[in-house]
């Protein structure tokens, strides 16, 4: 979680020091709809309380985008894009012991309201749902008291997340530049009986994940 902070600050830090110099640049219509891709890094992480600890892993997101101007200010904007999900988490309790890498890819459907603050940045606010087309998971210790691999699979995942998302964005022309953070409100994992009687979910978490993005408008 605070690696994401610190990333997400130095983001925001870079937009608003970039913003301050962008407005000289000529302004793009904004009574007209905006469409055209996006895409870039992303940064996830699961967040999970049986977990001794978590490490962010590195992913991207690409897609398609739509802003719908409401009024001078404030925009409706609903995108479609493949993001990469998950994280390596290390277990140590009565139950499991070790390491595990999860891997998922998600088919994600955000809708955004944007509000322009400044001429060329933006805040945005929303919520997504979205689907999982694979997940995988691998044993990265060799101490492993639970054999991860063999035990779980894609049918051990919940197939549809929705969470809620806060981003920030900075229009340049045609181009722009944003962060955003998106926190997942369903369990990724299922509840199952692996120990007999016993019954235990893998991962017992949610999705959290900082993108940056670059879009480019194609009209």
């Amino acid at each position: 979680m605070r690696q994401l902070i610190i990333i997400a600050s130095a983001s925001l830090l870079l937009m608003c020091s970039t913003a301050q110099t962008s407005n000289a640049q000529e302004n793009i219509n904004k009574d007209e709809a905006r469409f055209g891709i996006k895409g870039g890094p992303s940064f996830s992480n699961l967040y999970t309380q049986d977990a001794k600890k978590d490490k962010i892993l590195l992913g991207f997101n690409v897609g398609l985008f739509a802003k719908l101007p409401v009024s001078k200010f404030i925009a409706i904007q609903p995108e479609l894009y493949f993001v990469t999900k998950g994280s390596e988490v290390t277990y140590d309790n009565a139950l499991v012991n070790g390491t595990a890498r999860y891997h998922f890819n998600y088919v994600e459907l955000p809708i955004m309201l944007v509000m322009n603050i400044l001429p060329n940045f933006n805040i945005q606010a929303g919520a997504y749902a979205a689907y999982m087309v694979s997940g995988k998971v691998t044993n990265e210790s060799s101490s492993n008291a639970f054999n991860f691999e063999d035990n779980i699979n894609t049918d051990d995942y919940n197939r549809f997340d929705a969470g809620l998302a806060l981003g920030a964005g900075l229009d340049l022309g045609g181009m722009g530049i944003g962060a955003r953070y998106t926190h997942g409100l369903t369990n990724v994992g299922k509840e199952k009986n692996y120990f007999g009687s016993q019954s235990y979910t893998f991962p017992d978490a949610h999705n959290g994940v900082l993108s940056l993005y670059l879009s480019i408008a194609l009209n």
